[in-house]
């Protein structure tokens, strides 16, 4: 497997990589790849629903399955992309198939590298990564730890999700929770911003679909900026809040009724959550679903 992960470039060399699940993330790091020069006949895709194996196939030419142990086969790499809630029963349906030199990739909130070792071996390389929806567009944000794999399989499994947006490693694995409390759950925040914003517009005259647009748009264009790196966001701030202007009477507001903690609270919450759903793993429980 080395040979071929090292060789990334080579076209005739790109490791085999298997999704577990074909859904929307899926779909989305399979597109990405095949955008980048993967060549479609490297990839495969295991679902049960017939009709998102076939949307997969139809779209990208790569290989479905119904069964898992099919389409780990052979598999470099492993992708889990299914709930934490089921990943206990994915993780021993494909344990006995599984290349010894593999590494497996889970992108399941929360649940640790010892609860899914518990059911792969403890000798698998496993790398747990948090991306986030904006992957479908090619603009995510994804955190990652790897628990024993070597150099070649942490720049694999890096460059398979710089397909689809930028990554973080994170070196603590129990940080993993905090990368999920601010990205991987962080656009949902943005969205509920963007309503609010397109909300009190209306309250304030514009029609619906005036409001909606200005506030998406804006919300694109401040994601542009920050995403340039010329600034972090508290001086980008900065820049647009003119003394005694429309802009510092808003932030004003906001400050009186707690935005920062509010935000905070919504973090915590988000990590907390994280931790319930790895729970099993710290109780010994075999079903792991929570």
């Amino acid at each position: 497997m080395q040979v071929r992960i090292q060789n990334m470039n080579d076209d005739s060399a790109k490791p085999l990589i298997a999704m577990i699940g074909a859904g929307n993330m899926s779909r989305a790091i399979i597109g990405g790849l095949i955008a980048r020069g993967h060549p479609a006949e490297r990839l495969a895709a295991a679902d049960p629903d017939a009709e998102t194996r076939d949307a997969a196939a139809r779209e990208f030419g790569v290989a479905t399955h119904a069964e898992n142990q099919r389409a780990v086969a052979g598999a470099d790499i492993v992708v889990l992309a299914v709930k934490p809630q089921v990943i206990d029963r994915v993780t021993e349906s494909i344990a006995s198939a599984l290349r010894g030199d593999c590494v497996v990739v889970s992108v399941a909130a929360g649940v640790p590298v010892s609860r899914l070792r518990a059911r792969l071996g403890d000798a698998t390389a496993v790398a747990r990564v948090m991306p986030n929806t904006p992957a479908l567009h090619g603009a995510g944000a994804a955190g990652m730890f790897a628990a024993g794999c070597s150099q070649a399989q942490q720049r694999a499994v890096r460059t398979l999700f710089e397909a689809v947006g930028k990554v973080f490693e994170i070196e603590d694995e129990a940080l993993m929770d905090a990368v999920t409390a601010v990205s991987g759950s962080g656009p949902a925040y943005f969205f509920a911003l963007a309503e609010a914003l397109a909300e009190a517009g209306q309250a304030a005259g514009l029609n619906r679909e005036t409001a909606e647009g200005l506030a998406a748009q804006t919300a694109t264009g401040a994601g542009v900026m920050l995403g340039a790196g010329d600034a972090p966001a508290a001086e980008l701030r900065r820049r647009v809040t003119s003394p005694g202007g429309t802009t510092a009477a808003a932030l004003a507001a906001l400050e009186r009724n707690d935005f920062a903690g509010i935000v905070h609270a919504a973090v915590d919450a988000a990590v907390e959550r994280g931790r319930e759903l790895g729970g099993p793993a710290a109780t010994g429980d075999p079903r792991g679903d929570s």
